[in-house]
Parts: C-alpha cells; sequence; structure tokens
C-alpha cells in the first residue's frame, strides 16, 4: 500500500539548505546609481540650454525658466520612485524591498514639491509677460494651450496621492483604499507625458531632448509591464498555484498549504517574500506581500499569516482550490548576503514566519541563535518546527514572552544572550517599529550595518 503525504507532512522541517539565489556584485548597484546621477545630470542641462538669454532676461523669463527647470527635474524623479518599486529582480536582491520602498518615501516629496512650483512659477511667468493677472492667465493655459485639460487632470491625481501618502491620514486608510488611491500615479504621469512633450521649452526645438525623453518615459513604461505584469503572469502559470489546505496555527493565525506544479524550479530563498493574488470573490484584485514560512516541498509551498487587516483574516476562510497568482520572489534578507560564520535571528510575533523559513538555508553546523518576541505563549507559533530545526543545526532558542514593561529588550540583554554577537550576522524581522527599535540596539552592541539584515511588515 502507498502512503500518501499530506501537504502539513510535506512541510516539517529539513536540515539540507536549499537557498537557489546568487547575489550580483555590489560594483551593479554603484553602476545604477551612477546611471541615475547621470540622467538627471543630463535633464538639468537640457533645461539650462532650452532658453536663451533673451528669453530669460524677458518679462517673466526668470520664472518661466524655474519653472521649466522644476518641471523637468520633478518628472524625472518620478519616473525614478516608479522604477525603484518596479520589481527589478537584481536591485531588489542587492537592496531588498525595505530599503527600496525606503528610497521611494525619501524621494516621494520631491516630484510633487517641484511639479507644484512649476505650476505655479509657469504661471506668474506667463501672467507677467501678458501682464494679466494669475488666474486669468490660468485659464488660458485650460482653453488655449494644447493637452492641457489632461495635464491638470493628472496634476490633480499627484495631489491627491501626495495627500492620502501623507503618514497621518494613510494609517487611517485601509490599505486596499491607500493601495488602488496610489496606483493612480502611473495614470498621473501617463496623463502628463503628451503635455510635456509638446509644450515643453526642452523638447521645442531640440530633437536629441524629444528622443531622450522618449526613451526615458518608453523604457520606464517597459520595466513596469515586464516585471509588474509580464513575469508575474508568466510565472504564475508554469506553477499553477493553487489552495491546497489553510490550517489554524493559533487565534488569528493561518497556514495556507498551497500546491503547484515544477515548484523545484522556483528559485526563492529563504527569507523572501512573494506578493500573492488570490482569485477568490472580494479579493482577487489586490496584491499583498506575505513571506513564506517553508521552504517548497515540491509540489507544496506554504506561507503564514496573521489577520491584521481585512485582507490577511480573509485568508483563513479560503477554500481549497482557489487558484493563486504570484509576484515574486523578493527580499535580500537571505544567507546568500551574510558573511561567513555564525548568525542570530531576532523575531518579533508574527517576524518569525521569514525567520522559519530562512533557518532552512542554514547549514547544519551554524550554531544559530533565535530570540522570539511575544507577549503570550499562544504565539510561539510553529514553535515544533522551529525547535527541531534549531536543534538540527546545534543551535539555541530564547523566547522572550510577556509585555515590553515586563519583558525588557536592550543592548544589554542582548548581549548576555549572545555574547559572541560581535562575530555574527544579525536577522531581524517583524513590524515597523520592532525592527527599528531592534536594528537600533543592535547597532549599539557594536555589530556592523553590513552584518545586520532585516526585514519589516508595514503598509
Amino acid at each position: 500500500m502507498t502512503v500518501v503525504d499530506s501537504p502539513r507532512q510535506r512541510l516539517e522541517p529539513t536540515s539540507s539548505p536549499q537557498g537557489t539565489e546568487t547575489v550580483p556584485s555590489r560594483t551593479t548597484l554603484v553602476l545604477v546609481r551612477f546611471v541615475l546621477a547621470l540622467g538627471l545630470g543630463v535633464v538639468v542641462g537640457l533645461s539650462f540650454i532650452s532658453d536663451t538669454h533673451s528669453q530669460l532676461v524677458a518679462r517673466g523669463g526668470y520664472a518661466m525658466f524655474l519653472g521649466n527647470l522644476f518641471a523637468m527635474t520633478g518628472t524625472y524623479l518620478a519616473l525614478v520612485m516608479v522604477l525603484v518599486v518596479s520589481r527589478l529582480a537584481f536591485v531588489e536582491r542587492v537592496l531588498g524591498q525595505d530599503r527600496l520602498v525606503h528610497l521611494h518615501k525619501t524621494l516621494s516629496p520631491w516630484p510633487l514639491s517641484l511639479i507644484v512650483l512649476h505650476v505655479v512659477l509657469t504661471t506668474v511667468g506667463y501672467a507677467q509677460n501678458a501682464k494679466t493677472g494669475f488666474m486669468h492667465e490660468f485659464g488660458t493655459f485650460l482653453s488655449s494651450f494644447p493637452n492641457m485639460i489632461t495635464a491638470t487632470i493628472g496634476f490633480g491625481v499627484m495631489v491627491t496621492v501626495g495627500i492620502v501618502s501623507i503618514r497621518a491620514i494613510r494609517v487611517r486608510l485601509r490599505r486596499e483604499t491607500w493601495w488602488t488611491i496610489h496606483l493612480t500615479m502611473y495614470l498621473a504621469l501617463a496623463l502628463s507625458y503628451a503635455h510635456i512633450l509638446a509644450l515643453g521649452p526642452a523638447f521645442v526645438g531640440h530633437p536629441l531632448a524629444r528622443v531622450f525623453w522618449i526613451v526615458i518615459w518608453l523604457g520606464t513604461a517597459g520595466v513596469v509591464l515586464i516585471y509588474r505584469v509580464g513575469v508575474p503572469l508568466v510565472r504564475s502559470s508554469r506553477h499553477s498555484l493553487q489552495v491546497a489546505e489553510v490550517k489554524r496555527e493559533a487565534a488569528g493565525v493561518a497556514s495556507i498549504v498551497l500546491q503547484g506544479r515544477n515548484l523545484d524550479k522556483l528559485k526563492i530563498s529563504g527569507g523572501q517574500f512573494f506578493s500573492w493574488r488570490f482569485l477568490a470573490p472580494g479579493i482577487w484584485w489586490q496584491a499583498h506581500p506575505y513571506s513564506i514560512s517553508a521552504l517548497p516541498k515540491p509540489p507544496f509551498l506554504r506561507l503564514t499569516v496573521k489577520g491584521i487587516g481585512d485582507h490577511s483574516k480573509f485568508l483563513a476562510s479560503l477554500k481549497p482550490g482557489t487558484k493563486v497568482l504570484i509576484e515574486g520572489p523578493f527580499g535580500a534578507m537571505t544567507v546568500q548576503n551574510k558573511r561567513p560564520g555564525k548568525t542570530v535571528l531576532i523575531a518579533g510575533g508574527i517576524g518569525i514566519t521569514a525567520l522559519r523559513s530562512l533557518l532552512e538555508d542554514l547549514d547544519s553546523s551554524s550554531e544559530p541563535v533565535l530570540i522570539r518576541r511575544v507577549t503570550k505563549d499562544s504565539e510561539l507559533i510553529l514553535k515544533s518546527e522551529i525547535d527541531s530545526l534549531i536543534k538540527n543545526r546545534k543551535g539555541v532558542v530564547h523566547e522572550l514572552v510577556g509585555s515590553r514593561q515586563k519583558v525588557r529588550f536592550d543592548a544589554s540583554k542582548l548581549k548576555s544572550l549572545v555574547p559572541d554577537i560581535f562575530e555574527r550576522d544579525v536577522f531581524v524581522c517583524g513590524s515597523q517599529g520592532f525592527v527599528d527599535s531592534v536594528v537600533q540596539i543592535v547597532c549599539d552592541c557594536g555589530v556592523p550595518p553590513e552584518k545586520v539584515h532585516f526585514e519589516a511588515f508595514s503598509l
């Protein structure tokens, strides 16, 4: 009689590493930064050569020049923002999505601010030249200049996205609402495209400038279509994932076991995550990021999710057979990015899921130290699996159970738990606040930044 393993059994811990990703040279990242900086230099240079001296000294000339300069730099930075989160695989593996999202957020105020200044200064410049009022000239723009209606709509969309992205507002919105509004930035950029080509001083009479900008716009659009649409569709079709089982791990926590094909060819490392789209009524249009909680054991793959928002809560009620589309894998918190030597893994709550899969990629003599931080014992999910993985790797687990007030975790505590922390790479995963505080504690212990790896679960 043949015994067929259940999905749950097939995902029990193994003792052999299975990471398959390779990390590109840091030289690649330096080259990317150089190309982006060179592009910004070209944009600024084209703006300076677009106006003659007589145009500058004419009435309203300086305001119009600055308006053009801010429009070009703002548009360029907006396109860079899009590229940063376009899921370029080699950039994701070097920096990790955490850092890319941080860069995206850091850049975000600049394009909108510069484009607002462009609108104001250009209108002021034309009003000065025509000796009319600001609002009169703005009305003239809308009624007389080509593509201004669509450009104004695009500008309004940008302002709306900028407003809802303010943290005080964003945290009060459902993730699905914020995500949908945020996607309209693509529409805003598309609406402004014709306006810029038709009226931008850097283009009028400058064929090479037009070619430069057309290449940038089409290149950005191509990257987005390939990596945000094409690659995910091809990968999802290749692996044909569907829900095989949903298992309750603890109150509000469920493991979703997926079944698919060719999972032995799915290049994913422990600690990484996918953006998952479950084709179930009510959520099929949403894609959310969740870490894998175990490396693939063909034909099965697993993620473990805590029900915090509407989407994550819904996953516990998924029906077997539900189709799943994937985008990824993403994340640089992998053993391929660590230095030779031992490791420390620090998990806050549900952050243990990513570290559980990462443990599978550690070799049998790695002697890892795992620190789990939870508020109560029931939150120690996947405990038997993790204990087995740690034992097989000659490691040790420290469980810190209790509130932050009762169970303190600081540099002194960390050093007492891991006396040789200076010799180890440190992996941290949990909520944004948890990760920020722990990374600071680790740095206070003297661990070099290049030995600290982290991913944060946040909006």
